[in-house]
């Protein structure tokens, strides 16, 4: 399109916006609605679907760990150490630079 041409509108569409005595319908207030028994699509899980939400507890995780940090967190004792954390996503982001690579 060039410059100071006019764009190719439908003539459902008023190309000046609406005029000024037109306003705009005002939306009804939202009502609370219960759902029907009727809405709704049937859902079928699959076997792997089912075995995955039965999955064991990952042998790399120390729940006792997990739930001293968690303690510690909500006690608001809990503290971080940017190095280790900075050395360790350094660590991470280049051990998936070098899968990229290969």
């Amino acid at each position: 399109m060039k410059i100071g041409q006019l764009p190719d509108i439908p003539s459902s569409v008023n190309p000046a916006g609406p005029k000024k005595t037109e306003q705009a319908p005002t939306p009804a207030p939202a009502k609370a609605v219960a759902p029907a028994a009727t809405a709704g699509v049937a859902v079928t899980v699959s076997k792997l679907a089912r075995t995955l939400g039965q999955a064991e507890v990952d042998p790399d995780i120390d729940a006792e760990r997990v739930a001293q940090v968690k303690s510690a967190i909500e006690n608001g004792t809990f503290k971080a150490n940017p190095e280790v954390i900075a050395d360790k996503m350094l660590s991470n982001a280049q051990e998936m630079l070098n899968r990229v690579r290969r």
